[in-house]
């Protein structure tokens, strides 16, 4: 029985009552629960239940309860798939911007035609695995999506993407070695993604968050998305707006367009420290926040603002400075003692210092805590403490 025999068996009275006992299943107890399933059930569609539970657990976090124990899933799909949040707010700028049909090219499992299809686009999804569409198929059916969302097993530079008002590609950065790093390496290579998004009134591609900003084509909008603080992609923009740089941070779904400003100015640590969201750095989009807080660098290489007045903004976290000192362990560890500071949060940029082992080093003991900043100061090495904003 090959992998899409398998999958389908899962599809049967049979293999969703064994994913319906399965839902809440314990994995330290994975074993017994196999042994005992398999006094009923044939041993392959035990071992494909138990599996695909597996996933729906692990999925969970990017997909939510709901959703992901009633989708199916495959290793790959679970790791490569755009988190909910991310394709949802890509569906409502394509909402907002007149899309009514869309080609998913690269689909995987199907995660961004299901939140097209959810915006109320409808979607042609498009993979060449027989497997990943037969889950794609399934993740339709089960939420209900089906006669919003065709998917077909085919090559996407075969697809005619004429008669859609916008295209969406999410080319593969990975392969057999692991990440791909080179966007001429991607699988179909971003140079045939760009041109067929140019083909379509719109278009999204989808690109590692590390791309190159040089290979950003000049007619291309460049988006970088982050999601609860990490950076989740970038995504370039066809039709929309040109040469444009966009951080977005969700959830709120705050989005920071750069207006070409050079860089801010570099001054002594003031009261508040302003850590800008990585989806800002990436955008390179610094000098944006600091003149939103009337803000200065605290080093002409390092994205730390700070500035003399807390200003709250969506696209950095502040935090009040209580300590500025050159880096020296033992000081540091002196000077945490005699707070009574037992728990850090540690944070470094531009210091060669690695967060674990200058945790071990501190060895501390006491109730209260605080946020260490290693980093650097007009050049030199530098320790900043300091509290959120939010605790003041």
């Amino acid at each position: 029985m090959d992998d899409v025999d398998s999958f389908s068996a899962l599809l049967t009275p049979e293999g969703q009552a064994l994913l319906e006992e399965l839902r809440d299943h314990d994995p330290g107890r994975e074993l017994a629960v196999a042994t005992r399933l398999r006094r009923h059930h044939p041993a392959e569609l035990v071992s494909a239940a138990l599996g695909q539970a597996r996933l729906r657990q692990r999925a969970v976090a990017k997909f939510g309860a709901a959703d992901a124990q009633r989708m199916f899933f495959t290793p790959q799909g679970v790791e490569q798939s755009t988190r909910a949040a991310v394709a949802e707010h890509r569906a409502r700028r394509f909402e907002e911007i007149g899309v009514h049909r869309a080609a998913d090219l690269c689909c995987g499992i199907g995660a961004d035609a299901i939140a097209l299809a959810r915006a109320g686009v409808q979607v042609l999804a498009v993979d060449r695995s027989p497997l990943t569409c037969a889950v794609a198929r399934a993740n339709m059916a089960a939420l209900g999506l089906s006669r919003r969302v065709e998917v077909r097993c085919a090559d996407v530079t075969e697809v005619d993407v004429a008669e859609f008002d916008a295209v969406f590609a999410d080319p593969a950065r990975r392969n057999g070695r692991g990440r791909v790093f080179d966007p001429e390496a991607y699988s179909p290579p971003l140079s045939w993604a760009v041109e067929t998004a140019r083909r379509a009134p719109h278009g999204a591609l989808k690109v590692a968050p590390g791309i190159p900003h040089e290979a950003v084509p000049e007619d291309a909008e460049a988006e970088w998305v982050s999601d609860g603080g990490d950076v989740k992609e970038a995504v370039l923009w066809f039709g929309t707006a040109p040469r444009v740089r966009r951080a977005t941070v969700l959830p709120t779904g705050a989005s920071l367009l750069g207006t070409g400003l050079p860089a801010p100015p570099v001054g002594p640590v003031g009261r508040w420290l302003y850590e800008p969201d990585g989806a800002v750095v990436r955008a390179h989009l610094v000098a944006d926040v600091a003149e939103r807080i009337g803000g200065r660098l605290i080093d002409p290489t390092i994205a730390y603002v700070t500035a003399d007045v807390l200003h709250q903004v969506p696209y950095a976290t502040a935090y009040e400075v209580t300590d500025t000192l050159p880096f020296n362990l033992k000081k540091l560890r002196s000077l945490l003692r005699e707070r009574g500071v037992g728990v850090v949060t540690i944070k470094k940029r531009g210091s060669a210092v690695e967060p674990e082992e200058l945790r071990k080093r501190l060895r501390l003991h006491g109730s209260d805590s605080c946020v260490v900043f290693l980093t650097r100061v007009a050049g030199s090495p530098t320790v900043l403490l300091a509290q959120p904003a939010e605790r003041r």
